[in-house]
C-alpha cells in the first residue's frame, strides 16, 4: 500500500537524533499513513546501524546508503525519486524542523489549490530561534539573492530546508534540477516549468538536539555554484565561469610573482616569466581541483599526474592564445580585441580539454 506521505531526511552523522525524531513524527502524524526515507552520505558514526535497527520493527522506515556521492541537494533528489507517495516532504532529522506543522502542510496541498507548502521562519508566527546576529544577517542576504535568482519576490523563505511538495510537480521538475548545493527548494523554485502554487506556513526554527551543524565554507561555495548555474547555466556552464574566475586570479598572481622576481630580485625576464607561469599553473590547478571540479577531486598520486597533464594542456593553450591573437592582429583588429579573443579561445581550450582528460568529464 502506497503511503500518503513520503518524508525524505538527508542525514550525516545523526545517530543520536534518529530515534527522538521518529518518536516526534509518530506523535504528530496521528492516523495518516507515512514512510520515512533516510538518505545517508556514508556517515562515520552509527547512523546506518540505528536506522537499520529501527527499520526491523517499523516497515515504514527505509534507508538509502550513498557511497562515494555527497551533497544535500542530490541526496534529497534520490530520496524524493524513491518514494511513490503523492505528497513528499523534505526535512532534517536533527529536530530543528518542527513536525507539528506537517498536517497543516498536508491539508493545504490536499484540500487547497497549492502544490508546494514551505515551512517559513520569516513570516508572522515563525522564528529563527537562538541564531546569532551574524548568522541571521547572512541568512537575510542569501534570502534576498535567492529571491532575485528565482523571480519569486513574494516568497519570504526560499532558503528553507523544510517543505512539502506534490509528487507530480516534483517529477516534472526533477529533469531540470541542478542537484548542487544544500538548498533543494531553491533548485526546485528556479527549475520548475509548471506553475508553482505555493503557501508558506510559519514555524519556529529549533535548536539541534545532538551532533554538529554541517554549515561550512564548502556549503557556501555550493550555494554560489547553484546560483551561478540557475542564473547563467542556460548560456554558459557554471564550471566554465568558475574556471575563468580562477584563471583571472591566476593572471593577477602571475603578474605579482613576475614583478617581484624581475623588478625586486633582478632575475632575468625569461626566467622570471617561466617561474611566474609555473606558479600560476600550479595554483590554478589546485583551485580548480578544489572548487571547479570538487566532485571529481584528485588526491594522492592522481593529483600529481593531473597537475602534470594540466600544465601540458595549458602550455598548448598558451600557444593557441598567442597564435589566435597574432592572427587577428595581423588582420588589423585592434590589439586589445585581438588579445581578448586569443585569451578567450585559449581559456575554452584549457577548460574543455582539462575537464575531459584531467578530471575525466564527458
Amino acid at each position: 500500500m502506497i503511503p500518503t506521505l513520503g518524508i525524505i531526511s538527508p542525514v550525516l552523522n545523526e545517530a543520536q537524533n534518529i530515534a527522538p525524531f521518529l518518536k516526534e513524527l509518530e506523535t504528530c502524524l496521528g492516523g495518516e499513513s507515512w514512510e520515512i526515507i533516510f538518505v545517508d552520505d556514508d556517515s562515520r558514526d552509527d547512523t546506518q546501524q540505528v536506522v537499520a535497527a529501527l527499520a526491523e520493527k517499523r516497515p515504514n522506515v527505509r534507508l538509502i546508503e550513498r557511497i562515494g556521492r555527497h551533497g544535500l541537494a542530490s541526496a534529497c533528489i534520490e530520496g524524493l525519486c524513491s518514494s511513490l507517495a503523492p505528497y513528499l516532504v523534505v526535512m532534517d532529522a536533527d529536530l530543528q524542523h518542527d513536525p507539528r506543522i506537517l498536517l497543516q502542510m498536508l491539508s493545504a496541498l490536499r484540500d487547497g489549490p497549492y502544490n508546494l507548502a514551505i515551512g517559513s521562519r520569516y513570516i508572522e508566527g515563525g522564528g529563527t530561534g537562538d541564531w546569532s546576529k551574524r548568522r541571521l544577517r547572512y541568512s537575510r542576504v542569501a534570502t534576498l539573492v535567492s529571491r532575485l535568482a528565482t523571480h519569486q519576490n513574494e516568497i519570504t523563505d526560499p532558503m528553507s530546508g523544510f517543505f512539502m511538495i506534490k509528487r507530480e510537480l516534483f517529477r516534472e521538475t526533477a529533469y531540470h534540477l541542478c542537484g548542487k548545493g544544500f538548498k533543494i527548494l531553491l533548485d526546485i523554485l528556479s527549475s520548475a516549468k509548471s506553475e508553482v502554487r505555493l503557501i508558506e506556513i510559519p514555524y519556529a526554527f529549533r535548536s539541534r538536539l545532538a551532533g554538529e551543524s554541517k554549515l561550512s565554507l564548502s556549503i557556501a561555495l555550493e550555494f554560489a555554484i547553484l546560483l551561478l548555474d540557475k542564473t547563467f547555466g542556460r548560456v554558459v556552464p557554471y564550471r566554465f565561469l568558475l574556471f575563468v574566475f580562477v584563471g583571472c586570479f591566476g593572471a593577477v598572481l602571475h603578474l605579482t610573482v613576475l614583478g617581484t622576481l624581475f623588478l625586486g630580485a633582478r632575475i632575468s625576464f625569461p626566467l622570471a616569466q617561466s617561474i611566474a607561469s609555473l606558479v600560476a599553473m600550479i595554483l590554478n590547478f589546485t583551485f580548480n581541483n578544489s572548487f571547479t571540479h570538487r566532485d571529481h577531486q584528485l588526491t594522492g598520486r592522481k593529483f600529481l599526474g593531473g597537475l602534470l597533464s594540466f600544465i601540458a594542456i595549458c602550455s598548448v593553450g598558451a600557444f593557441v592564445n598567442v597564435e589566435i591573437a597574432s592572427y587577428f592582429y595581423g588582420l588589423s583588429v585592434s590589439w586589445w580585441i585581438s588579445g581578448l579573443l586569443g585569451a578567450l579561445i585559449g581559456s575554452v581550450w584549457n577548460y574543455a580539454v582539462s575537464a575531459t582528460l584531467v578530471w575525466k568529464r564527458r
